[in-house]
């Protein structure tokens, strides 16, 4: 991937805002359980950090994704996980399609604030029923005139009790799975949303997370964004950024479990000499470095090919798979060289640990990746 004067000026703003704005913060969103995301990102959107990749005539910089790849890869260094994923919910989930396929008035109405921070956006397409099945969903939108009346419900939502607007996936008709969808936009204050409780989940704490409803809502139809009945397939463009930016994410949260475990076993001391110095320790967090450097070089390719106009499914998967795998055996991995402290919640490689899990669950569980690059490779039962 590309490494202009113009990415390291970028790398070097995010990472200021990560070091200044989110992780002295850190600790005392975690025990709120919700972080200020209107505050949080009218401060990036300010820098220009959340339309990166997005059109200049809606107030995004017109970069290409590589650009992209930078901010989550620097948004993954914050102490507080959520935070990250909140702005890739946001950003890279919530605005692909609308800066894509919606109209100009749409994308006045909605891109642009969300890109100058002032509108917070979330993604609306896991239900109870249907999560890495997307197919599945239930929640339907029926033609009222010129309107969508929409009923069902959401579930594991990101953003969602904070958000001015949900980019929402419902059925708009029968037939195909794949042909009946549409993504349409529904702002959060429209009579018949409501929000359920934040959930309490084992990592991303700051992240406020709950299931959403939509009971008899009303919106326009002009908040549909692009054709009617292609919204699987708009979603399924915005998972490639999704499962990029995700992958991208996870970068730097696993090197800083292995930076916090170098720097933790130099300090303390068993059998007469640090931990650091035995050698079962300093040989496997070498390679566990190694392997963080090994997804970077796949984010990277992967990120290369999408900015050259590639179909990048199966990359985009590989890197979201690596990820996944890392998250669960890099952090654990760290830890047990912690030994009793890496079990307590105060210590940043227990954090880390918690938040890392979800790499390989949100945005498509690992058993997806597998089968999509099984589909890919063609050795799926039935495709050889």
């Amino acid at each position: 991937m590309l490494d202009t004067p113009e990415h390291r000026d970028l790398r070097a703003t995010i990472r200021r805002f990560v070091e200044t704005e989110i992780n002295p913060h850190a600790d005392d969103w975690e025990a709120a359980g919700i972080a200020p995301l209107h505050e949080i990102f009218r401060k990036l959107g300010d820098l220009g950090l959340l339309g990166i990749s997005r059109p200049v005539e809606f107030g995004g910089l017109g970069l290409d994704y590589s650009y992209e790849a930078i901010l989550a890869e620097e948004i993954g260094a914050s102490h507080s996980g959520g935070i990250g994923m909140a702005v890739g919910a946001h950003s890279n989930m919530a605005i692909p399609a609308l800066a894509r396929y919606g109209s100009d008035e749409l994308r006045r109405e909605f891109l642009a604030p969300a890109i100058a921070g002032a509108m917070v956006a979330s993604i609306a397409v896991s239900e109870p029923q249907a999560g890495s099945d997307v197919a599945a969903i239930r929640t339907r939108a029926v033609v009222d005139g010129d309107d969508y009346i929409i009923n069902g419900q959401k579930m594991w939502i990101t953003n969602s009790t904070q958000c001015d607007f949900f980019c929402l996936l419902a059925n708009t008709g029968d037939g195909d799975q794949h042909g009946n969808k549409s993504l349409i936009i529904v702002p959060s204050a429209t009579r018949g949303v409501s929000t359920g409780a934040r959930l309490q989940k084992i990592g991303m704490r700051s992240s406020d997370t709950a299931p959403v409803f939509f009971e008899d809502v009303r919106v326009p139809q002009r908040y549909r964004i692009g054709a009617e009945g292609r919204g699987f397939t708009y979603q399924m463009q915005q998972f490639q950024e999704e499962r990029l930016f995700g992958a991208a994410m996870s970068i730097k949260g696993l090197e800083l479990c292995v930076s916090a475990t170098i720097d933790y076993t130099r300090d303390r001391h068993i059998f007469g000499r640090s931990v650091l110095d035995h050698q079962v320790v300093h040989f496997q967090l070498a390679e566990l470095q190694t392997e963080v450097e090994a997804l970077r070089a796949l984010v990277y390719r992967a990120t290369e090919a999408y900015v050259a106009g590639e179909d990048v499914t199966l990359l985009a998967s590989m890197a979201k798979l690596k990820a996944g795998r890392l998250a669960r055996s890099l952090p654990d991995a760290c830890l047990q060289f912690w030994g009793g402290m890496g079990y307590v919640e105060e210590t940043l490689i227990n954090r880390l640990y918690r938040d890392l899990r979800l790499a390989s669950i949100g945005g498509g569980a690992d058993e997806v990746m597998q089968g999509i690059i099984c589909k890919l490779m063609g050795i799926a039962p039935g495709r050889r």
